[in-house]
């Protein structure tokens, strides 16, 4: 589990791919490395990766992470270079503050910054979906104005919510711009998604109760609805 709250930026020193993925090596990354251990999860951009290997006295520190296929697949890490920041965050443990959201780094798709402006010494975002398909149907049901999503790791206040459009936005200010790499994205960007999970867990129930499908289901809903209305109006 994690909280959203990146605590340190690194950098990716070397990619090395093979059939089933890649390993990826972050450097600069010793400030997160002091209580590591082999196996321990850390959430690279929003992923939860496990360490591989890591040298807290290498210079500047690194780690290793190897990604599978699905990894790359459905994340924006197949696309990192060489000297790109990326953010990082360790497990929750047991005995520190909860301050930010919960986040279990399971991301759940991408979406393009198509829209960023300066707001004062804020900055505003806006980002699209890609058309859903079978495989990957839309996140938007687990979008609301006010609500929150995770964007490569960070925990952020959802400003605005276009259904219809398949965008949403976010507003950084000057403190979260410095502290992630998301300001630093450009128009074109891809960036990685995960939803509130609560949000996820309420939409299949109330699926579940309409009777199964989501589209099924309403329409279910209906049937029994302009039912009730009509036996209603045939016994008044």
């Amino acid at each position: 589990m994690f909280t959203g709250l990146i605590e340190h930026l690194g950098t990716v020193s070397s990619i090395a791919t093979d059939e089933g993925g890649c390993t990826l090596t972050i450097a600069k990354s010793r400030p997160i490395l002091g209580d590591c251990h082999i196996g321990d999860s850390i959430a690279v951009n929003g992923a939860c990766l496990t360490v591989t290997e890591f040298d807290p006295q290498a210079e500047g520190g690194r780690f290793k992470v190897w990604l599978a296929n699905e990894t790359l697949d459905r994340t924006d890490l197949g696309e990192r270079k060489v000297g790109d920041q990326v953010n990082l965050e360790r497990a929750m443990g047991a005995h520190v503050r909860f301050g930010g959201h919960f986040v279990q780094a399971h991301v759940d798709g991408t979406a393009t910054i198509i829209d960023r402006f300066a707001d004062g010494e804020s900055l505003r975002l806006k980002f699209q979906f890609p058309p859903p398909t079978p495989e990957r149907p839309s996140l938007m049901p687990y979008l609301i104005p006010k609500g929150y999503v995770t964007i490569d790791g960070a925990s952020l206040t959802l400003t605005g919510v276009g259904d219809t459009e398949r965008t949403f936005s976010v507003m950084l200010i000057k403190h979260t711009q410095d502290m992630i790499t998301l300001s630093r994205k450009p128009v074109g960007g891809k960036v990685n998604i995960e939803v509130d999970m609560v949000g996820k867990y309420v939409h299949k129930s109330v699926v579940a109760a309409l009777g199964g499908g989501e589209d099924e289901g309403l329409k279910t809903l209906i049937e029994k609805v302009v039912e009730d209305v009509l036996k209603k109006k045939g016994s008044s």
